[in-house]
């Protein structure tokens, strides 16, 4: 029998760190479903395809071969036999993924494959609605947040690193757009699970979120 930690929480909160690194220390493999979210977004984009068209987004999610493979302990999303870590991390895309995960017919197909991953292995998994719809029978559910403004400070930050352009109120202007749309969503919308526990990371240290959530399913084995 499969263990499963299911981490829910906003953009910009660490979900995807934090779930490494949780996954690292207990052995248990790190599925980023954000990932294949997008890596369905890059789709998108190459074939032109309006997100404001939901029928035509339903027709095209059910075209690409989108699948994840551990590689000396890295995830690597495939899209159609091409490795897309690299082209699945600008903000076009994350727009986009935004914008197409809030169809359903989409959404139900990348489900099914996280749903299977779960079954058969040991995971922690990340996202918007895995405590809720993904896993909801996981062995713990962590809702990670942050305040708006420590997150876009986290991408700003992010971005100066990178050598990007970045106007930090821009960026606390899009998270806020951006929450509000994963909240509000007709599919699966973002929300606290029931029975998940809060851990707020706004003033907590990457080491120091992760040894909470990994102190809390310690609890759950008791």
């Amino acid at each position: 029998m499969s263990h499963n930690i299911a981490i829910d929480g906003p953009a910009g909160a660490g979900k995807s760190t934090i779930a490494r690194i949780v996954s690292d220390k207990l052995g248990f493999i790190y599925v980023d479903t954000g990932a294949m979210y997008r890596a369905m977004a890059l789709y998108m984009i190459r074939e032109g395809v309006d997100p404001a068209d939901e029928q035509m987004v339903a027709r095209k999610a059910l075209e690409p071969d989108i699948t994840i493979r551990h590689e000396d302990g890295v995830q690597v999303v495939i899209l159609n036999g091409e490795n897309v870590n690299d082209l699945i991390r600008t903000a076009q895309v994350s727009d986009m993924a935004s914008k197409t995960s809030l169809v359903g017919d989409l959404r139900k197909q990348l489900v099914s494959l996280q749903q299977k991953l779960a079954a058969d292995a040991d995971v922690v998994m990340d996202g918007r609605d895995i405590g809720t719809v993904v896993l909801p029978g996981a062995d713990l559910k962590i809702y990670l947040d942050a305040s708006v403004h420590v997150r876009a400070l986290r991408r700003y930050n992010e971005m100066l690193e990178k050598g990007e352009e970045a106007v930090l109120e821009d960026i606390e202007k899009d998270i806020e757009e951006r929450d509000y749309r994963d909240m509000n969503r007709q599919e699966s919308p973002l929300r606290k699970a029931k029975g998940a526990v809060l851990v707020d990371s706004s003033d907590m240290t990457i080491e120091e979120v992760a040894d909470t959530i990994i102190s809390e399913y310690q609890k759950t084995l008791k």
